[in-house]
């Protein structure tokens, strides 16, 4: 029987083509994202390329507190268990916190935060009671450090690599391996927006290809890696990240970001 990955966000990014190379190792699929018609492209084009597996959907907006619990219940009452989750659904925006109309902010705290720790928390403990599971939690480069103009999304990419760190080292001895992602720019409609928003070179240049990202997310989570840095120079910056003063990190951080 083949195993069952979940994935959030897998609608396009690197969530789809994480789906892609889950797909091509044999693992059954259920893709969940806001944009239904969208999940169906997704699901009838791996669902064609890869014999033998299940893809199914859930179309769902996880920036609306409770509706993890509802995908949940979707996967339980279809009698079907998950052997590994991803979180990589995720939001952001760009401007002065001040700026910000308020609800916009509280989506990226309950998509970023609220669903990835509530998914967690539900399909964990399917996982340790088993006694085997994997989960890939998405966080960013961006967790590292401050990002001023990126204020609130660098915050909550901050809390998923803490909260993935500890969760690792509690369920240690069980069965259920945690990971965590952690990849710089990357081409998708997110870093799109973004530079939309801000007109900033780095959310047009020298980004990484989300095929890239989700390969060596793909391998760090087998290998069980408890933090994937895909990109040697990425490696390198979260090095310097640690070693130079805070100011001088957020200072930097602001001048990449930054208006031109």
């Amino acid at each position: 029987m083949n195993k069952t990955a979940l994935l959030t966000g897998a609608s396009g990014g690197i969530g789809f083509e994480l789906a892609k190379i889950f797909a091509l190792y044999g693992h059954d699929l259920v893709l969940v994202a806001r944009r239904g018609h969208r999940l169906e492209e997704c699901a009838d084009y791996l669902q064609k390329s890869n014999q033998g597996i299940k893809v199914s959907i859930i179309c769902a907006d996880l920036s609306v507190p409770g509706q993890e619990s509802e995908v949940y219940r979707r996967v339980k009452e279809e009698g079907r268990h998950i052997d590994i989750l991803v979180n990589n659904a995720g939001t952001g925006t760009y401007g002065t916190f001040h700026e910000h109309d308020l609800s916009k902010a509280q989506g990226i705290i309950n998509l970023n935060i609220g669903a990835l720790t509530s998914l967690t928390r539900l399909f964990m403990q399917d996982m340790v009671n088993r006694g085997n599971g994997r989960i890939l939690n998405v966080a960013s480069l961006a967790a590292f450090q401050p990002v001023p103009f990126m204020a609130v999304y660098a915050a909550s990419k901050a809390y998923v690599l803490s909260f993935s760190e500890a969760i690792a080292s509690e369920l240690k001895g069980t069965g259920v391996q945690v990971s965590v992602l952690c990849p710089g720019f990357t081409k998708s409609s997110l870093t799109e927006q973004l530079g939309r928003e801000s007109g900033a070179r780095v959310f047009r240049h020298n980004m990484m290809d989300a095929e890239y990202v989700a390969l060596e997310g793909y391998k760090g989570l087998m290998k069980g890696k408890s933090i994937i840095i895909p990109g040697f120079s990425n490696k390198l910056l979260q090095l310097s990240g640690r070693l130079a003063p805070r100011k001088w990190i957020t200072a930097f951080s602001k001048m990449l970001v930054e208006r031109k």
